[in-house]
């Protein structure tokens, strides 16, 4: 068994500091980096490039919402037009940083609140999947299993990545539980661990209510912001390599990563 361990990076900006980037990145496979809108800045977006180069990892954007107040998790209303010209800008910003260090794309995750809401709405879904379309159709279209985001994402002939959460709990309807529910981010590892096994090797996870979900997962995902990222990370790998599934980047037929 393989699988592709991916965090949300990047996301300090300005005079602050989000997350120990440099501590976590080199336990990762991809990387989902800020592209300015919900966090991040040009500094940043160049130096974790750097970063993930150095480390091995794959890099991926992570365009959100204008919203850096709300760290891009609060719903905004945007026309499908609007949507579609965000993420274009903001998979270009980081393309040129990218390119600058010598180094190609490979993948597209929509951040926090655009990505929840592309799960559910068809409209939103197709908007991102033609951005990301528009600007290279080799990149790989992260998205929830079962949503409209990957449905999207192969209608526009995209190759798409079914994404799993470690330190998230689910919704028996497969979303991801809201951050104000208690209990709904996970920090124990080894409580994190035989959930990430349970999704790979027996595709299910269980939701806050105690039902079951099954799915098959591409990628995991550990925010790079939720406290003690790094040492989770490094304990989720370390969980998976003893159980002899190999750690790797995404390979998806028919995309870039």
């Amino acid at each position: 068994m393989q699988i592709d361990l991916n965090s949300d990076v990047g996301e300090s900006f300005g005079a602050y500091r989000i997350g120990a980037d440099a501590d976590l990145v080199p336990h990762v496979t991809s990387v989902n980096v800020a592209c300015g809108y919900h966090a991040g800045d040009p500094g940043v977006m160049r130096a974790t490039v750097r970063l993930a180069r150095a480390a091995g990892a794959a890099v991926g954007a992570h365009p959100g919402f204008p919203d850096l107040v709300g760290f891009g998790r609060r719903e905004l209303r945007a026309s499908p037009r609007e949507v579609e010209d965000m993420v274009v800008y903001q998979i270009g910003a980081l393309a040129a940083m990218a390119r600058a260090e010598g180094v190609a794309l490979a993948h597209v995750k929509a951040h926090g609140a655009l990505y929840n809401m592309a799960a559910r709405d068809r409209t939103l879904a197709d908007a991102i999947a033609a951005a990301v379309r528009a600007v290279d159709p080799s990149l790989v279209l992260f998205g929830l299993p079962g949503s409209e985001l990957l449905r999207a994402g192969e209608a526009a002939g995209l190759a798409v990545a079914s994404e799993g959460f470690a330190d998230r709990a689910y919704a028996p309807d497969g979303s991801l539980a809201s951050r104000t529910t208690a209990g709904s981010v996970l920090h124990d590892p080894d409580v994190v661990v035989r959930r990430a096994l349970d999704m790979i090797q027996h595709g299910r996870v269980t939701t806050v209510t105690g039902s079951q979900l099954t799915f098959r997962v591409d990628t995991l995902c550990v925010h790079g912001d939720t406290p003690g990222a790094p040492d989770l990370v490094r304990r989720l790998r370390q969980g998976l390599e003893q159980q002899g599934i190999v750690v790797a980047p995404l390979r998806v037929a028919g995309g870039g990563a």
